[in-house]
């Protein structure tokens, strides 16, 4: 049984790893388009239909691009599609959401001093919130206010700093800033699943027919991509942050997710007029590093009261339980609580790594399975061994898991 966490582990890791390449291939890929539409001029002698062209180099040759605002008068031999970058982004990463979230939930995703559940009703919460933000959003964009694309986004906002607050009042900080990034992420790829694939079939077909498209179509698409381009940037920021307690783990992190959206639109501003060639608004850097600057501040800003003691999870109990615990919970109070602390003794920390703390027994058994991985099976922790982990000590370590899971397995 003990076996399963290191297997485990390996496929957190391989997830994790086609997420990342998936990942950089779609944003990649919108980058790109992004910066050859505004990048686009109309000159003279274009084909019929024709909204722009552009030059470019790369790789030791020359490109020419033309892009067509409803389609071509014929349908081309060969037509590239781009949707698959956008759909195995998000599968592998719904996939890593289950496999570290879903399946390490006592740990990774129910704090029970905030919302004290059981694992199917997280889970259950999890997946709910994600189909419903995509819900929401959908008939916002086909309601009256869509024609209004900025009113439109202004919305959108709105019910992003929402859920923000929503995921911080049930979640982990950890899980709620990943979960805040998957719900955004979600509504981009069904905006490319649900709308902007399905018209540009649409157009296709058309073509193919001999009918002329109507350019409604393309237009709504364009709004969806409009929206998917501003949401970007805020995306990778939440899936980067789980190895930032100072943003997840303080007492304002809604506030501090609002901000980040707030700057992933001025930076994406910067960006879009300077491929359009409309000058270089130096003013979006100005607010970016204000909005970050309060950020850091936000940070620091503690909690008023004292927070409430968490009930013990199952699995807290087992491993608490166990007859290593004694020894286990002396070794990792003498070598790693100097660095896992509320107060880091270590110098150069101000916060725990990761906001993982070792003061208390239930703080230990909660990260068995860490420990286990990285100062018992490993040789991670801590960093260059600079608290001086025997070779006994570790295997004292590995025993104490492995034989929790072993009682647990025999009950």
């Amino acid at each position: 049984m003990y076996e399963f966490a290191i297997a485990w582990e390996w496929l957190a890791f391989a997830v994790r790893w086609l997420h990342v390449v998936t990942a950089i291939a779609w944003i990649g890929s919108s980058f790109y388009f992004i910066a050859l539409d505004l990048g686009l001029v109309k000159r003279a002698g274009m084909p019929e239909g024709a909204y722009g062209e552009e030059w470019q180099v790369h790789g030791g040759g020359f490109y020419h691009v033309q892009k067509y605002l409803v389609a071509p008068a014929s349908m081309p031999e060969h037509l590239t599609w781009f949707k698959w970058e956008s759909y195995a982004t998000w599968l592998s990463g719904f996939a890593m959401l289950c496999v570290v979230y879903y399946g390490g939930a006592d740990l990774f995703l129910i704090d029970r001093s905030v919302l004290d559940i059981s694992q199917p009703q997280a889970i259950g919460l999890s997946m709910a919130s994600l189909a419903i933000g995509w819900i929401c959003y959908d008939l916002l964009c086909k309601s009256p206010i869509g024609k209004n694309t900025w009113g439109l986004m202004i919305l959108l906002y709105i019910l992003l700093v929402a859920m923000a607050w929503g995921y911080t009042q049930v979640f982990t900080g950890r899980a709620a800033f990943l979960h805040l990034g998957a719900f955004t992420a979600t509504i981009m790829t069904a905006n490319v699943f649900f709308i902007i694939m399905p018209n540009q079939r649409v157009v296709v077909a058309d073509l193919i027919a001999g009918r002329k498209p109507d350019p409604k179509y393309g237009m709504i698409a364009k709004q969806r991509s409009l929206h998917n381009n501003y949401l970007t940037l805020p995306v990778v920021f939440f899936m980067l942050s789980n190895h930032y307690p100072l943003a997840f783990a303080t007492a304002y992190n809604w506030i501090i997710a609002a901000l980040v959206f707030l700057m992933g639109v001025t930076i994406r501003h910067w960006f879009n007029t300077t491929h359009a060639r409309k000058g270089r608004p130096i003013w979006t850097w100005m607010v970016t590093t204000v909005i970050f600057i309060v950020i850091m501040w936000l940070s620091t800003v503690q909690k008023p009261g004292a927070g409430e003691h968490a009930a013990l999870s199952p699995m807290q109990q087992q491993f608490m339980a166990d007859a290593h615990f004694g020894t286990a919970r002396d070794i990792v109070q003498a070598r790693c609580s100097m660095c896992h602390a509320a107060e880091p003794v270590w110098e150069g920390l101000t916060f725990p790594p990761k906001n993982v703390k070792f003061e208390t027994d239930a703080e230990i058994a909660a990260h068995a399975r860490e420990i286990y991985i990285q100062a018992g099976r490993s040789h991670a922790m801590p960093p260059g061994n600079v608290s001086e982990v025997t070779p006994q000590e570790r295997a004292l370590l590995v025993a104490w898991y492995e034989s929790a899971v072993k009682g647990q397995s025999q009950q």
